[in-house]
């Protein structure tokens, strides 16, 4: 079907000429382009929230497809829905909907809903793509229109956004269109907006759910935004960027009520080379994944697997610990057959987590500890947490920690922790060794 332009004219120029001078005005001429996954936009009138939009459109680069989530405003149509097919028209010019993406996202979603209904009236994206259209114009779109729900709904579309892009290799930027808070003072927006942008910026989806309850913000696009935040952090990113905020006041002069508008942008991670031992840890944990079998260690060895050693394996999953299998001894001929077994056990057998699935492997992170062999502390000066992992033992009961973890800070928090992971109680005698270790990444 073809999708008219309904919001032509008001809250954009209507004519192509007037609309191209005005978006040439709104864009900085003068930035440096990056590559992103996403970018939040806000969609009022281009003579209320324009700035913001076109400051913060130009510093990513256009990919030829655009996915644009957009909040339901008119309550038409499905609860959660996507077009597959056709053409939405500006003044610019028609936009082809990407149907292959599309519909891969539909197929992966069982939320989502085949629907043109609740697109028809809304104008949360389609005033998002004259912009879309000034910078490449050849971009295509996939539309999905989201009504208000649970962040489990949010964060399964978003899950199925990446799995999609990932099935299909393509290169795609995620919008998602949302103003911040609707007709507050001034003072009100501004403090209750940067307590919505403060969890977007780290990427934590459910503490922005939990402020925009507990504060009663009015931030329309937080579905959206919960969406792109899901898909972002699956497809590698680390943090977001806020490239401009202000509010309706700042252009008219009225702050008495206001409503506010952030541009904040989600930059493509730039891939860092692996190191030798990660990258064997995750190629034995994708073919044992995929195929289920144990890979050999490489041939001749390299310097850095030669030899023997304990050896830890950590994989972590968007940040989060996935698993985490190691050996306080060499159990293997080599230190490479100590990390290929270690791998495979980390995703496969820590009792803390389920095994992990094909679908989890784009999305996990390696980090491999080869440990120095262990020596015996006589006394706690001698231990540093930072430097110094510590293996604690009474009998047979006996616990490992690694150095240099988050949270542990002091001696006698590195201390309690290995006897309570032991199984010792506070106050036994215990035997203290310490260790050093390699990280590799």
């Amino acid at each position: 079907m073809n999708r008219e332009a309904t919001v032509s004219g008001m809250f954009y120029p209507g004519s192509p000429a007037e609309l191209r001078k005005t978006i040439s005005e709104l864009i900085d001429k003068e930035t440096v382009k990056e590559d992103a996954i996403g970018i939040i936009m806000p969609h009022a009138g281009y003579i209320y929230s324009g700035k913001v939009a076109g400051e913060t459109i130009s510093k990513v680069n256009i990919k030829n497809t655009c996915i644009i989530l957009g909040p339901n405003h008119t309550g038409m149509g499905k609860q959660f829905s996507i077009m597959t097919d056709g053409i939405w028209k500006t003044p610019l010019g028609d936009v082809r909907i990407d149907s292959g993406l599309a519909k891969r996202i539909l197929a992966n979603s069982k939320f989502l809903t085949e629907d043109s209904r609740a697109h028809l009236s809304e104008h949360s994206i389609e005033v998002q793509l004259p912009f879309l259209q000034y910078f490449n114009d050849n971009v295509q779109i996939v539309p999905i229109i989201l009504s208000g729900s649970t962040g489990t709904v949010y964060r399964e579309i978003g899950h199925a956004i990446a799995k999609s892009i990932v099935d299909l290799k393509q290169d795609v930027l995620i919008v998602a269109s949302s103003d911040m808070s609707h007709y507050e003072k001034q003072e009100s927006a501004v403090m209750k907006d940067n307590m919505a942008i403060e969890p977007i910026l780290i990427l934590n989806e459910d503490e922005l759910l939990n402020r925009i309850r507990e504060k009663n913000i009015s931030m329309c696009g937080f579905g959206p935004v919960v969406s792109l935040i899901t898909a972002a952090k699956e497809l590698g990113v680390k943090r977001a960027e806020l490239v401009k905020y202000q509010t309706s006041g700042d252009i008219t002069g009225d702050y008495s009520q206001v409503v506010g508008y952030a541009g904040i942008i989600f930059k493509k991670p730039i891939p860092q080379k692996m190191s030798e031992p990660a990258e064997l840890a995750k190629n034995a944990v994708s073919a044992y994944i995929k195929e289920g079998k144990t890979i050999a260690p490489p041939h001749p060895l390299p310097p850095v697997f030669q030899g023997k050693a304990g050896v830890f394996v950590s994989v972590h999953k968007l940040g989060q610990l996935r698993g985490c299998i190691g050996t306080f001894n060499p159990s293997h001929q080599n230190i490479a057959q100590e990390i290929i077994v270690n791998a495979i056990s980390a995703v496969t057998r820590d009792p803390r987590f389920s095994a992990v699935t094909a679908d989890e492997l784009p999305q996990l992170d390696y980090s491999v500890d080869i440990l120095t062999a262990p020596e015996p502390v006589e006394d706690i000066s001698e231990l540093d947490p930072q430097k110094y992992g510590i293996i604690i033992e009474k009998g047979y009961r006996k616990g490992l920690l690694l150095p240099d973890l988050e949270g542990v800070n002091t001696v006698e928090e590195q201390i309690d922790i290995t006897k309570e992971k032991a199984g010792i109680s506070a106050h036994e005698k215990v035997k203290i060794y310490r260790f050093e270790v390699q990280r590799y990444k």
